[in-house]
């Protein structure tokens, strides 16, 4: 067996968007999902300007849930079912999609005088076939009620499904691990053999898993079966996710992931017609069906 602990090493595409910047790792030509995960986004580190804020407008998904956890800043969320939540750091929303839903993104008004900061995660997982049609749902879960794992100069904030013993309340469709890891300098957290896939994501700092350095913003993937222990000398903030393989290929076009194409179509043609709900308090805008899509698309 090889020494090295990683299958695969995903760099990021990297997309300026004017005041901040995303690091997308997920979907890769090379490597579709890890777990459930289909797309895996970090958004900044950004100091925005004074009197602006981050305004993605009502826009649709599908067949997938999207789990959005920050490390500074705060924005609202806004959907179709009628929810209005803020998100700030450590605490997790989950909006699962389904049949369909709708759903906005916004600073916080409150932010915008002095320039929002931003800085976090956004993923996609997505659901399992029986489930892709299901009720669209959200729920929002604060930092507090997140299990704190502690030792050896590391904390770990179980974001999703079972680690080290402790078990986070947010919903997992399927079985998903996901946990926020903070080394402080001369740290170490081990990384056992939770999910039978699994991978390890920089996202500030320096860290290493078994002797291996990590580059930020990249996406390493563990071989199946290893346990391994990450470590940093000098301080670091690494992302763990993960799960069980899906039960078959997803296609992703646009904000749409489903396990069939036919689905994709259908709802394109829903969003192009106006059939899916807006949000109840923010309808007076949009994004369109775009004729290429910006994001990596895949079929």
């Amino acid at each position: 067996m090889s020494d090295d602990p990683f299958l695969q090493t995903l760099l990021p595409s990297t997309h300026d968007l004017g005041g901040f910047k995303v690091h997308r790792v997920l979907p890769k030509r090379e490597r579709r999902t890890i777990g459930p995960f289909i797309f895996f986004d970090q958004m900044g580190p950004a100091k925005l300007a004074a009197g602006t804020g981050i305004d993605v407008r009502p826009h649709p998904h599908i067949n997938l849930a999207t789990v959005t956890y920050l490390f500074a800043g705060a924005i609202d969320h806004r959907d179709s079912l009628g929810t209005l939540a803020t998100i700030e750091p450590g605490a997790v929303n989950l909006m699962t999609a389904g049949k369909g839903i709708a759903h906005s993104e916004r600073s916080p008004a409150s932010l915008r005088p002095e320039g929002p900061d931003l800085s976090g995660i956004q993923t996609w997982l997505a659901l399992p076939s029986d489930k892709e049609e299901m009720d669209p749902a959200f729920e929002h879960v604060a930092k507090d009620d997140l299990p704190l794992v502690e030792g050896s100069g590391a904390s770990a904030r179980i974001v999703m499904g079972s680690l080290w013993g402790a078990t986070s309340p947010v919903t997992a469709h399927s079985h998903t691990i996901y946990a926020d890891i903070a080394l402080a300098a001369g740290g170490a957290m081990p990384i056992d053999d939770e999910a039978d896939e699994r991978a390890v994501f920089l996202a500030e700092g320096e860290a290493s898993l078994d002797g291996m350095p990590l580059s930020p913003s990249t996406l390493y993937v563990l071989r199946p079966g290893i346990a391994a222990t990450l470590r940093s000398a000098s301080g670091g903030h690494v992302m763990l996710c993960g799960g069980a393989p899906l039960d078959g290929p997803r296609h992703v076009w646009w904000n749409f992931v489903s396990s069939r194409p036919e689905r994709i179509e259908q709802a394109k043609a829903d969003w192009r017609a106006g059939r899916f709900a807006l949000p109840p308090d923010d309808h007076d805008e949009f994004i369109p069906l775009p004729e290429v899509p910006l994001t990596v698309t895949y079929p």
